[in-house]
């Protein structure tokens, strides 16, 4: 995974804590691991070793999980620092657009 990425991914993470409101610190570390302090609570983001199917590992409380992108990695530090989030889920479906 390129420098260029995981400094975009850091970006992305820091300015979601703006946006969700949540006051917390993103920054990397020396092995490319980005790291967030938030409301008590550590996590860890790095990318994920070969040969496994995602491309992130996101570790909360000791627990480390798989995130196949982006938004799955977004998904479970939002769901780890603020959980009294309601998670909406979108479906998109084919129909007309005036109902006959």
């Amino acid at each position: 995974m390129s420098e260029t990425v995981k400094e975009k991914a850091c970006e992305l993470l820091a300015q979601s804590l703006c946006a969700w409101r949540l006051s917390g610190h993103v920054a990397r570390s020396s092995d490319g691991a980005i790291w967030i302090a938030c409301n008590g609570i550590d996590i860890s983001v790095e990318p994920a070793p070969p040969g496994v199917p995602f491309r992130w590992m996101v570790t909360v409380a000791g627990r480390k999980r798989g995130a196949i992108s982006l938004p799955a990695v977004l998904r479970q530090v939002r769901a780890a620092l603020d959980p009294g989030y309601a998670r909406n889920k979108v479906r998109v479906a084919l129909t007309t657009l005036v109902p006959s």
